[in-house]
């Protein structure tokens, strides 16, 4: 995938994400690329290890992919957000 593709998949993944996990309020649109494009990474990894493909390009697939990565990431950011606030 090109970095355009990588970038529109990131914001409309990280976007979604942030709607799922709560966060849209407290993130923007470069939180929102920067949570899709490592859940990308990381859902693909994960798909990876199931044997089936990641992200193949600019697609419905590859945006639930990324998307279920960038869940998977803002749930383990808030776990530590809330365990860090916790000890003030």
């Amino acid at each position: 995938m090109g970095i355009v593709s990588w970038i529109a998949t990131g914001l409309v993944a990280g976007w979604l994400a942030s709607i799922i996990t709560g966060n849209n309020k407290k993130m923007g649109a470069g939180k929102n690329i920067i949570a899709g494009i490592i859940g990308g990474l990381l859902g693909g990894f994960l798909m990876n290890l199931f044997g089936k493909y990641g992200l193949t390009g600019f697609n419905i697939r590859s945006l639930i992919v990324a998307t279920i990565g960038s869940v998977i990431l803002l749930l383990i950011v808030n776990a530590f957000k809330r365990k860090s606030n916790v000890k003030e």
